[in-house]
């Protein structure tokens, strides 16, 4: 037999024996274990302490104990109006606990960040002048290098992925403003067809009037009833072509037209000896039929 077969027969005697004696209950195969005794070592934790101790250099340390640098004016007057509005808040909400502002602890982490704040001041106030007193550069210099924890490779594809949620982005964009345009374009096409139909039906009305003698007013046929659109185009109309203006008897004459003779010239005399214009006349259609009919022969 090994020995792990041998220590696990001997665990199932002790457990057997236990259970006879009573000291295990039905259902429980667990021995209670001794309660745990707590050892004050003070020298012990003395020696680790020196251990953790260093005698290093400040430089290397940086260690600083000091006050909280004075309440600056912008972070006073921005804790005034923290207490102010904490304050009409709990006045105005009756299910807030009515607390004095000054123990409120939404107000205290306001106030535990200000105090962090200042004492970051007072820590950098004074370390700066014994940085500069040891000849130590605080400032990073222009020319500093750091190597990138990234490659190239991987930032262009960051940038590449950058310029794709952009360019996605600005067309997503346009394409809501299209279709916003397109609504409202639209919406003008019903307006406009909902007022020619409401335009169309209030000339039918007025003409079923004028027929049944209900009514004697025949303006709607000059255009008073036109839209001011209508009006529009028609006065571009008339201003491009004109009015039209009287067509019949446009050419007959007038009394001052009768009377204006800046345009007449007298005739000239006919030469004795030429011929005037009557002397060749065309033959008549009996003249002709016969000259052809003997150009025939």
């Amino acid at each position: 037999m090994s020995s792990s077969e041998s220590e696990l027969s001997d665990s199932d005697v002790e457990l057997q024996e236990a259970f006879a004696e009573g000291r295990l209950k039905p259902g429980l195969n667990k021995v209670e274990a001794a309660p745990k005794q707590f050892v004050n070592n003070v020298g012990g934790l003395r020696q680790k302490l020196a251990e953790f101790k260093s005698s290093l250099p400040w430089i290397e340390n940086l260690d600083l104990v000091n006050k909280q640098a004075p309440l600056a004016p912008e972070l006073a007057a921005q804790l005034l109006i923290h207490e102010e509005k904490r304050e009409n808040q709990l006045k105005n909400n009756k299910k807030l606990p009515q607390v004095d502002p000054s123990a409120d602890p939404v107000l205290n982490d306001f106030k535990r960040e200000t105090m962090f704040h200042r004492q970051a001041q007072a820590a950098v106030m004074e370390a700066l002048p014994r940085l500069k007193a040891m000849g130590l550069k605080t400032i990073r210099p222009d020319d500093y290098f750091a190597e990138m924890a990234k490659t190239d490779e991987h930032m262009q594809k960051i940038r590449a992925h950058l310029m794709q949620k952009q360019v996605a982005k600005q067309r997503s964009e346009r394409v809501k403003q299209l279709r916003a345009q397109r609504k409202e374009g639209k919406m003008l096409q019903v307006q406009a067809k909902l007022e020619r139909q409401k335009e169309k039906k209030a000339m039918l009305d007025q003409v079923k009037k004028v027929r049944k003698g209900q009514s004697k007013d025949l303006g709607f046929l000059d255009g008073k009833n036109k839209s001011k659109k209508a009006i529009e185009k028609r006065k571009i109309r008339d201003k491009k072509f004109g009015f039209g203006g009287k067509k019949r008897g446009s050419k007959l004459n007038t009394k001052d037209s009768a009377a204006d003779i800046s345009e007449y010239r007298r005739p000239k005399k006919p030469v004795p000896g030429k011929k005037g214009k009557g002397a060749s006349k065309r033959p008549g259609k009996n003249r002709r039929i016969k000259n052809r009919a003997k150009g025939k022969r």
